[in-house]
């Protein structure tokens, strides 16, 4: 083998070798692109859960107070009627 023949063979070898490592920075930065939108998009879905259980939390408590405010307006009525019957009875309805 000549020392020219040999040194185009590395040069190849070489060149192959970049072209190589060239793809695997792509392959990494395509990784990273894709971790960074992983990265993002777990970001969104936390921020999406701290708002729905903000929400949550403010849904129960409107319930909690439509309950309260339902049992009172019930007894209200309870006594409403039980003051009309004894009306009415004392009237001899």
């Amino acid at each position: 083998m000549t020392d020219t023949s040999a040194i185009d063979q590395a040069t190849r070898r070489l060149a192959s070798a970049l072209d190589a490592l060239e793809a695997a920075a792509e392959a990494r930065r395509e990784a990273d692109r894709g971790a960074d939108g992983l990265t993002a998009q777990l970001h969104d879905l936390i921020a999406d859960r701290s708002k729905l259980a903000a929400d949550l939390d403010t849904a129960a408590a409107r319930t909690r107070a439509l309950v309260t405010t339902n049992r009172e307006v019930a007894r209200r009525l309870d006594a409403a009627i039980e003051t009309i019957r004894s009306v009415l009875a004392a009237n001899g309805h």
